[in-house]
């Protein structure tokens, strides 16, 4: 293994990518119990 390929995400190219979709994943989960509880109340 290259020293330059250690540091590397394994799927992405970028760690920018990876904070973006763990971002997205929080706000659709925010949304989601936002929508469940409403319709409960």
């Amino acid at each position: 293994m290259h020293e330059s390929d250690e540091g590397r995400p394994p799927v992405f190219k970028s760690w920018n990518t990876w904070y973006g979709l763990v971002l997205g994943i929080f706000v659709l989960q925010v949304i989601i119990f936002y929508l469940i509880t409403s319709a409960f109340l």
